[in-house]
């Protein structure tokens, strides 16, 4: 761990990981929980969230919150630390991935995509930075993806808010740094969640990893705090390398393994429940957003 960030036992700290109804961020939750953490499970649905929460047990515990709203954000964060402590470690797990071409992608869509991949992490650090600075102590973990080193045709949009979320991660930890309070930004390849759903990967599925793979690296940075984290391993220097690669070969690379599937065909009803998720932070219900 680096010498300018206190140290933050994994067992009985508070734990809030957004998002984590399902795929990357339960698996994240699993894992602090098996750790001995209190876990909050925030996620637009809230009722996901609770069910996720039921199965692990009596250290988890579900709310509602949408991640893109200020407000909603600020209610549930002051709920898990009226209900279960002030907060240690908050993962921004919570993103979206609309696929397909820029100019047939809705704006709302378009604007859900930064909401949820880019808005959230700046609403998070307003919120809960600054409690961390008082305590002297903190760690955020900001999900992005690896998209948010390269580029893809088919994901313009998402990789443009990954890009910014990196960005946002590595500025951020350069102001809390003297505070005590760490930043670290976690960039995963593809994971075998429903961002994938749809998506005619081939014997690139191969590749594919599991959510835990993710979860194990989220975990890691708490004792390391690293500024950004590859998942797998090893990821990050690979990306680096890559943005000095010349557009002519980048170019020849991506016809070689066929990377413009994100450009389709897609399997829309494959990816029908994925896409309705996204649909509802592009239009977000009406009721109260209260966890």
């Amino acid at each position: 761990m680096s010498r300018a960030y206190p140290a933050i036992p994994v067992p009985g700290s508070v734990v809030v990981v957004t998002g984590a109804a399902r795929g990357i961020g339960l698996a994240t939750a699993s894992r602090f929980v098996a750790r001995g953490a209190r876990v909050a499970i925030g996620d637009l649905d809230g009722s996901a969230a609770q069910a996720a929460a039921a199965t692990l047990g009596e250290s988890a515990h579900g709310y509602r919150v949408d991640v893109g709203d200020a407000d909603s954000f600020r209610v549930f964060l002051d709920r898990v630390e009226d209900e279960l402590g002030p907060v240690d470690i908050l993962v921004n797990n919570a993103g979206i991935m609309p696929i397909g071409a820029f100019l047939t992608e809705p704006e709302e869509v378009t604007r859900a995509t930064f909401a949820v991949n880019v808005f959230a992490h700046m609403n998070a650090a307003r919120i809960i930075a600054p409690r961390m600075i008082t305590r002297g102590r903190g760690h955020i973990v900001n999900v992005t993806s690896a998209a948010g080193k390269i580029h893809s045709a088919g994901l313009a949009g998402y990789t443009a808010a990954k890009h910014a979320a990196t960005a946002f991660s590595r500025s951020l930890r350069e102001e809390l740094r003297p505070h005590g309070v760490s930043v670290s930004a976690v960039l995963p390849s593809a994971i075998n969640t429903q961002l994938v759903d749809g998506i005619p990967l081939g014997v690139v599925r191969i590749g594919v990893l599991p959510p835990s793979v993710v979860a194990r690296r989220v975990e890691s940075t708490v004792r390391r705090r690293p500024a950004l984290a590859g998942a797998p391993h090893g990821l990050v220097p690979l990306l680096t390398l890559a943005n000095l690669v010349p557009e002519w070969l980048w170019l020849a690379g991506r016809r070689l393994v066929n990377a413009d599937r994100t450009l389709g065909p897609i399997d829309r009803d494959a990816r029908a429940e994925y896409d309705a998720r996204i649909a509802a932070n592009a239009t977000p219900p009406a009721e109260e957003l209260r966890p």
